[in-house]
This record gives C-alpha cells, structure tokens and sequence, in this order.
C-alpha cells in the first residue's frame, strides 16, 4: 500500500510539473499574441521561451560551447525556411532576420529601423554619437568618420606606421622560445596601431590601462544588464568611467598643444573638425568617439587576423597560394621602395579573397541590431513597434543558398563577386556601414603580408574548443608558436 501511495504521488507529481512547465513556458507566448490579436498580420513562427528569461538559456549554451549555429538551426528546422523568426532575448521580444532580400531592408530603412542594441551594449559603449543621433546628425558623424579613415591620402600616411608595429611586433614574437596566446598578442597589436593613429606617441603607461579597461568592456558587451557587484555589466561599467577620465586629459592637453603645433594625428583632426555647416564635436563628443571606434575597431580587426592565419595553417594549399601572390608584390617593387603602398595593397587580389572568406565563416557580429520605430509588415508577417530585429549575419553567412558547401574554407568561391546583396554582411550595410572599414582591412592585409612572408604559425592544440561568446574564439586563446621561416623584411 505504502509503495503504491508513493509511486501515484511521484506520478502526480512529475505530471504536474510537466504541465506547469508547459503553461509557464507559454506565458510568454500568450501576453505577447494577445497584444497583437487586432493587427492584421500574425506574428512570425517562433517561440517567445520563458517570462524574462526567453530563449536565452539556449543561446548562451550554443553559443558558449562552440555551436553558434544550432541556435537558429533548431529554430529553422523546427518551424521551416521562412527567414523570419519570432524569439525573445537578451531581454526584449525580437525577430530573427534571416534573409537576404529582408535583412537589406531592415539595415536600409533607417526611418523604420532605428539602431536597437541591448541595453548592457549601449550602456557599456556609451557613445552618442552611435546610438542617439538623429539621422542628420548621424549622417554628420558618418561624414566626419568616413573623412579620417576613408580617404586615399589619409589612409597612405597610416600605412608606415601600420607597418613599423607589424613588423616589429612579429620580430619580438618570434624571438621568443615559449608558445603565446595569438589572439592576446593580436589585440596588442591591433591596440597599439588604433592607438598610434588616433593618439600617436604617449606614456605607455596610461596605455596599458586605457587597454585594460578596454578589455573589461568588451566583456560586458552582450551581458545581463545587472548592476550589482561581481556582474560583468556592473565591470564594462566602471571600466568605462575608468576610460572616460583616463581619455579626457590627454584630449584637453592635446587641444592646448595644437594651437600652434601640427595635426599628425586623428585626435588633432578630430579636435579642428567642422563640416560644411560650422559643427563641431565637443570634447564629450571626441572622447565618445574615441571609445566607440577603438572598441569597435581593435577587437574585430585582432580576431580577424587570428582566424585568417588559423584558416590558413589549417589549409596549406590556400596559404601557400597568398604567399605566392605576396612574394610577386615584392618582385615587382622598386629595389629603392622601403615600404608597402596602397598599390601594392591593391594588387593583393587573392589575399582580399582570403580575408572575405575569413569574415563569412567567423561573423565577428552574429547578428546587427534593430528596433522598429512602427509596426512593420513583412512577408505577411507583424513586426510590433518597438520589438528588436536581428539580421542574422551568422545565418546568412553560412546559408548555402548564398554559399555552397558553406562551412567550407574556399577563398576561390569569390571569384564570382556576383554576392547577393545582403548576403555578406561583415561591416552591415546602408548608411550605418562600418566607416572604418577599409582602416580595418589595411591593417589585416599588412599583417598577413608579412607574416605570410617571414613565418608560421604552430598550433600547440590544433583542435582546441571554441567558444563564441562575445565573439568566436578557441578557449585557449589560440596557443601557439611563432616561427620565422625567411629573412625576406
């Protein structure tokens, strides 16, 4: 009697669980579809996941175990290719855009998509510049931006400098007997040249802290918006405060010094700016830019470097193609030529292709965010007002439709430059285009050329686990010896 009384109560018991899971895991479900039970269109397929929580449980195990793609795959096959999807995360309802025709759309319609990142990323970055503009206003930013790193005869006096840290930092890696984490050693390097070109020559010692906190923020970009202490959204915080005063006094003695001295570097430019119609940024406004594009620009270019020389090592045919290409720039200079120029860089055809690839498989950004400033009918399908839409660049990086055999390495696939628009979307798209791109493909192109040149990368754990949160990565940093194979400088 005692045993059967226990066995109905655990039977009870797991069914009850059962059904409360199942009606708490609606919740979420049913608020939300009540709220537009009047619009004319449905919802897109999806679920919403648990009340506060949504999905993100499921996206942080994906992501964190180094299946980033699982995340929408299930998703995918769960409700079919629809390229559209409704989701909850990282706090908020949103909707999942993945396809291309959609996806160029939501980054094109700047009236009806307004940018909608999580509040721990827009927090954490700060910059006003980026995330409160009007779109004159941000259009005036883009200006100003796209003149410091755009230009041809900006971007030539960079090259040299770009050069000295890459060639040297190499040489002293190289030098030494010991693995190093690669992807540490590639944000130093990507650090000092963003740094070099935006502050030139300053105390190394202030830059070591200005890098650190650098550090603690990128951490805290995709974080829960906790701030309590020993959250990682409560450090991204500090660490800008800590930036913000550590960035505002070399501004203010940097505008005392150019009074009657040279503009050399962005930080000059930046402080005599004005378009054509007298505005200036504040020194408020040059210190968030400042944080803004080192943020934005060190960690993606240092990655990128890193998974182009991973993918190369991994494949020996396709290295030894880009080498061949870099060896015939240096045939071809003038024996009286010391540096690289924009023309050679131009000439680096293959290479390009290499480091197109390398951004389609990586998606440094898995996805770009938006928020709907209207209710918005797509596909016959409602996106409420005020719900964030994601283009799921990982998506549709690695949708065959757009690629074939997409996971894999194939520089050779763009041959054909005939992409989709809105199938390749490393730097997003319209007018909120990365401004620095072409800064940061310089960079990745000058590093390669030389490494490429005059070493080898040995992998301590050639298998080692990836993880992709914040961005992809091997969990060991990407151990490895530097070898130098040549005397070619």
């Amino acid at each position: 009697m005692d045993i059967q009384y226990w066995l109905w109560l655990s039977a009870i018991s797991l069914a009850s669980s059962f059904y409360v899971n199942i009606f708490v895991w609606k919740l979420n479900e049913w608020y939300y579809n009540i709220k537009q039970r009047n619009k004319q269109y449905p919802l897109p397929p999806g679920d919403l996941g648990l009340p506060f929580i949504g999905n993100m449980l499921a996206f942080v195990k994906n992501f964190s175990s180094g299946h980033p793609d699982s995340f929408i795959n299930n998703i995918v096959s769960k409700y079919g290719r629809n390229g559209i999807y409704k989701t909850h995360l990282f706090g908020s309802p949103s909707i999942i855009v993945c396809e291309a025709e959609m996806c160029k759309r939501v980054l094109t319609e700047d009236e009806t998509f307004k940018i909608g990142y999580p509040k721990s990323t827009i927090e954490v970055v700060g910059c006003k510049p980026i995330w409160s503009f009007s779109k004159e206003e941000h259009r005036r930013f883009r200006r100003l931006i796209s003149s410091l790193t755009m230009r041809h005869n900006t971007l030539e006096t960079y090259l040299t400098r770009i050069e000295d840290i890459v060639v040297n930092s190499l040489a002293e890696l190289s030098s030494m007997s010991h693995p190093v984490e690669f992807l540490r050693e590639m944000k130093n390097i990507s650090f000092n040249i963003i740094i070099d070109i935006f502050l030139g020559s300053y105390n190394q010692h202030i830059i070591n802290k200005i890098g650190n906190s650098f550090n603690e923020m990128h951490s805290a970009l995709f974080s829960m918006p906790i701030n309590l202490p020993g959250f990682a959204f409560r450090k991204g915080l500090m660490a800008r405060e800590k930036l913000v005063k550590l960035i505002k006094p070399i501004v203010e003695e940097r505008r005392l010094i150019i009074k009657n001295g040279e503009r050399k570097d962005l930080l000059d430019v930046l402080l005599h700016a004005k378009d054509e119609d007298g505005w200036k940024p504040e020194d408020e406004d040059i210190i968030d830019i400042l944080i803004g594009i080192i943020l934005a620009g060190h960690e993606a270019t240092a990655s990128s470097m890193m998974w182009s020389m991973i993918y190369l090592t991994q494949n020996p045919h396709i290295l030894e193609k880009a080498k061949e290409e870099q060896e015939e720039i240096m045939k071809t200079r003038l024996p009286t030529q010391k540096h690289l120029s924009l023309k050679d860089i131009k000439k680096m055809s293959y290479l390009s292709k290499v480091i197109n690839e390398m951004m389609r498989l990586v998606s440094n950004n898995f996805a770009i965010f938006r928020e709907t400033t209207i209710d918005v009918y797509i596909n016959g399908y409602t996106i409420p007002k005020g719900w964030k839409v994601l283009t799921w660049t990982r998506a549709i990086h690695m949708d065959s439709t757009y690629y074939p055999n997409p996971e894999e390495f194939n520089p050779s696939r763009w041959d054909d430059q005939n992409i989709k628009v809105g199938s390749f979307l490393p730097f997003g798209a319209g007018s909120r285009y990365c401004p620095g791109s072409d800064l940061a493909k310089i960079e990745i192109s000058i590093f390669l050329h030389y490494f490429l040149l005059n070493y080898k990368l040995e992998l301590v754990n050639p298998k080692c686990p990836i993880t992709s949160l914040p961005s992809p990565k091997p969990t060991d940093n990407c151990l490895a010896k530097i070898i130098k194979v040549s005397n070619i400088a």
